[in-house]
């Protein structure tokens, strides 16, 4: 179940679109940067590309699961353009901002931030609807969110009670590992939102999507992201972001969330119900608070 890809991966350009051998096909890849990987279907002659469910069909089929997945551990970020699905494992995915504290999905996180097992991937799709998405979903690397949050911090943010202490230059945060990150992100974030008011958490992060290079793009309706969540390849983080002030009452599209590796079962493998009990209950807690 080899992979490959022509020309070589890392001199995709984003408007670039190149062709990828997986699972017996050739599809159309596009490289937007060095952690992402779009898919926008099959190498047909159809204009705009035909919409079907390729992911369960062929990405996914028992077959080529394990490889796929694979290619989202060494990536970062793959990307299923012009997909259409309605399987059954995906759900709402669940919380809402309002005009005034931020809710746990605007803050960078990874899916079971609280739990030493995270699942593996994080699939965030937006169904095909009336109604568009007009809220981004930023992703970026764990260590590049953590690095540029250290970098856009003001000053007298860095000079509080619970972050003077902390050795946050350069050299120590190449040397943390995830665990560590993950302390230091959480005291960041404790700190920002208990002295900036929302807006002005919200423009702190933008500036640190700007300063990790993370993807932001708009969704596009048959869209999924898989985002490699807790894994030992390229270890990602998420978040709602808005690009204007939120003042609610504008209409959007809803999004969808699962767990591949852990819901999307082969035969013979049990669902772990309490997993994921413990997983969705989380989804409406502050994890970045614990």
């Amino acid at each position: 179940m080899s992979l490959s890809l022509a020309p070589d991966k890392s001199a995709i350009a984003a408007s670039t679109v190149a062709l990828m051998s997986f699972a017996n096909t050739r599809w159309r890849v596009r490289r937007p940067k060095p952690f992402v990987l779009v898919i926008e279907g099959e190498d047909v002659n159809d204009v705009p590309p035909k919409t079907r469910d390729y992911l369960h069909e062929q990405l996914l089929s028992p077959p080529w699961r394990e490889a796929f997945y694979q290619l989202v551990d060494d990536t970062g970020l793959v990307i299923c353009l012009n997909l259409h699905t309605e399987h059954p494992t995906y759900r709402d995915v669940r919380g809402r901002s309002s005009k005034g504290r931020l809710s746990q999905g605007e803050y960078y996180h990874h899916d079971g931030c609280t739990d030493p097992i995270k699942p593996r991937f994080v699939e965030i799709r937006c169904p095909i609807q009336p109604q568009t998405r007009g809220v981004a979903t930023a992703v970026a690397p764990h260590r590049d969110v953590v690095k540029a949050m250290v970098q856009v911090l003001p000053a007298e943010l860095a000079m509080s009670a619970s972050l003077a202490s902390q050795d946050m230059s350069a050299d120590a945060l190449n040397q943390m590992d995830g665990a560590a990150l993950d302390q230091l992100q959480g005291l960041i974030t404790r700190t920002v939102r208990k002295k900036l008011n929302a807006e002005g958490a919200r423009a702190y992060f933008r500036h640190v999507d700007a300063a990790a290079n993370a993807y932001f793009e708009p969704w596009a309706l048959g869209e999924s992201r898989i985002i490699a969540n807790g894994n030992k390849g390229v270890t990602m983080q998420h978040r709602r972001a808005y690009q204007a002030p939120h003042n609610g009452g504008v209409a959007n599209g809803h999004l969808v969330k699962r767990w591949p590796n852990e819901e999307l079962l082969l035969p013979g493998q049990a669902l772990d119900q309490a997993f994921l009990a413990a997983m969705c209950s989380e989804e409406d807690g502050e994890c970045t608070d614990g």
